[in-house]
């Protein structure tokens, strides 16, 4: 099987990377920016998974651009379902590519995390293959949460702290002041 992976930063491609190579998929990554704020945290993110697929050996389609403006438009007021809009933007994003690329499936990292919602991803992943008409691969990574994190430190992998958006990033590190 020839799959497109969307990675969403290095350290969550390890375990993926590895389980699928091991299935004998013939794997070629995809990497979103749009979601991936501010830019200098994109830009670390985007350097570790080239140092990482480097190693590994790893082919990478990296996007083109930064529509922070347009991420941001379609989530303000929205931002309770912001979660729901970036996996759609980012599945259907790397379903395309897979179609006009001869793939036969595409799956995400997003499926490694522990922090991310699974059947909201694997229900829009199953949505964007049918109207793309290239197959979702499931596969619940999280089995190997603990492994990718030891494989990616022993990497010197960049790890960051926040999902992606600014929106994680603030819920991640903005504690409210105790009056």
């Amino acid at each position: 099987m020839k799959m497109l992976l969307h990675i969403c930063c290095g350290p969550c491609a390890v375990y993926p990377v590895e389980t699928l190579r091991s299935q004998n998929i013939d794997i070629m990554g995809y990497f979103y920016r749009n979601n991936i704020h501010p830019f200098s945290e994109c830009a670390k993110r985007e350097e570790t998974l080239k140092t990482y697929a480097d190693n590994v050996q790893l082919k990478v389609i990296f996007q083109e651009g930064y529509d922070l403006e347009g991420f941001l438009r379609n989530v303000a007021f929205r931002e309770k379902d912001r979660c729901a809009y970036c996996y759609h933007a980012r599945l259907e994003t790397a379903a395309g590519i897979a179609k006009h690329g001869g793939f036969d499936a595409f799956s995400s990292t997003l499926l490694y995390s522990k922090f991310q919602n699974h059947d909201m991803i694997q229900s829009i992943g199953k949505s964007v293959a049918k109207s793309v008409g290239v197959d979702f691969y499931y596969e619940d990574f999280r089995t190997g949460w603990k492994t990718g994190i030891e494989h990616s430190k022993k990497m010197n992998l960049y790890r960051q702290q926040y999902c992606g958006c600014i929106y994680s990033e603030k819920e991640r590190f903005y504690k409210k002041e105790r009056s």
